[in-house]
């Protein structure tokens, strides 16, 4: 799909909040919020970002929606004083709504004794300081490692975990490392029941950057708005672009705008 900038579907879209009693903005974490770091407890976001969103809220005419790969208590730690918001942590299998009311699916106990096999082998290979093991998932984070380290560590990992991946179990590369997860919920799902909650008149807009956001602009298609937000632009199923944090925060400026009475 060829990419758009400022389009007439995305200014569309913007236009049509004014008119809306209420409005939905489902926004991915890092890569979309953030920038990625290293030290990945310190990722906040970018500077501007968490007022615009807490003003986005107090509106009363958006719901604010997270959905990350993320453990849900990292987000609201990383998001600090934004408080109150939906959030869809490990790819939807952890779920906490703006009431503070917690949701957890289970996972197969066969689909986790297969991540602990992953976790087993990285500790075997002496890469479990790279590691980061999840709800429904374990993931290798190569960030910041020189280039040769980088690719020893990618099909090292790709090899060990290759034949872990069938069943239930699906191996995906994001931005600066390599996850072995559950295959399903995926980010796909949880905008699925975002969808099935909010019915059909309510607008509704996705911003992701990763590769596992791809689920949630194929699930929103024809339905809402899909926005890969990127520095640089690659082949997506998002509908528009953003080049992050100026794009970002001009976008986010004229929802507030088109939501707050004149």
């Amino acid at each position: 799909m060829p990419y758009m900038r400022d389009t007439d579907l995305t200014s569309a879209f913007l236009e049509g909040l004014a008119a809306a009693p209420s409005s939905a903005l489902l926004l991915d974490y890092d890569g979309t919020l953030a920038p990625f770091q290293i030290e990945r407890d310190q990722a906040y976001p970018y500077p501007g970002i968490v007022p615009l969103l807490q003003a986005i809220q107090q509106s009363g005419r958006t719901e604010l929606i997270v959905i990350t790969g993320r453990p849900i208590h990292e987000v609201q730690n990383l998001l600090v004083p934004l408080t109150g918001i939906e959030i869809w942590g490990a790819h939807g299998l952890d779920h906490v709504l703006s009431d503070g009311i917690r949701q957890q699916i289970e996972i197969d106990p066969s689909l986790q004794a297969g991540l602990t096999r992953a976790k087993d082998w990285l500790s075997q290979q002496d890469l479990l300081s790279l590691a980061e093991v999840k709800p429904g998932g374990v993931a290798v984070h190569w960030r910041g490692l020189p280039e040769h380290r980088i690719e020893e560590v990618r099909s090292r990992t790709l090899q060990g975990w290759s034949a872990l991946a069938q069943d239930g179990l699906k191996l995906l590369q994001f931005e600066g490392g390599l996850e072995l997860r559950v295959t399903r919920p995926d980010k796909g799902d949880a905008i699925a029941a975002i969808l099935h909650r909010l019915g059909p008149s309510t607008p509704i807009a996705f911003l992701g950057d990763d590769l596992t956001d791809e689920d949630g602009f194929r699930r929103l298609e024809n339905r809402g708005l899909s926005i890969l937000v990127r520095s640089q632009h690659r082949q997506t199923a998002a509908q528009a672009w953003l080049r992050p944090p100026d794009e970002l925060i001009a976008f986010l400026q004229r929802w507030l705008r088109q939501i707050t009475p004149s």
